[in-house]
């Protein structure tokens, strides 16, 4: 897979950042899981002003329980150049209008902690993102792109049939 500047950070990563600045206590723990992490984090009492727990738990199982997903703005032009490359492939994917959501303010705040870029579309396949509208045109085009996607159908597949 090709490297996106600005790596994609995990959930755990990113809200072992953003909950640094508070003080949080064994006693304030409640069991969460978040996305490619192995490590649990547990908490209840989140202090960030700028973000909400719910609304991270939301993003994080549209990420999860999708193997694309495109965060987009209904009047992108760059979006609808994302969404038209998968429908050309033939391959599902969720698209979250973050202009027509009532989270996508604090969606896109979010992304950007995780992704280091507010722009859209914002594009993860298998959980992972793997850039703009630009860079997933690019592993299109270097042969990268299905194979990702490929991945992520065979994985469900396969927990599907146990």
């Amino acid at each position: 897979m090709a490297v996106i500047p600005h790596a994609p950070q995990s959930f755990c990563s990113f809200w072992r950042q953003s909950a640094g600045h508070t003080q949080l206590q064994r006693s304030d723990f409640k069991l969460l899981c978040f996305l490619d992490c192995s490590i649990l984090l547990k908490y209840t009492d989140l202090k960030s002003k700028h973000t909400d727990l719910n609304v991270l738990l939301d993003l994080q199982k549209i990420i999860s329980d999708n193997c694309v997903v495109i965060f987009s703005k209904t009047t992108c032009f760059y979006c609808k150049m994302s969404k038209k490359l998968f429908e050309d492939m033939n391959v599902n994917y969720t698209a979250v209008e973050l202009d027509m959501n009532t989270n996508g303010s604090q969606f896109q705040d979010i992304l950007e902690q995780m992704t280091g870029g507010r722009t859209v579309p914002r594009v993860f396949v298998n959980g992972t993102f793997v850039g703009g509208a630009t860079d997933t045109q690019k592993l299109h085009e270097e042969g990268k792109l299905l194979p990702l996607v490929h991945q992520c159908q065979v994985k469900r597949k396969s927990s599907t049939a146990i």
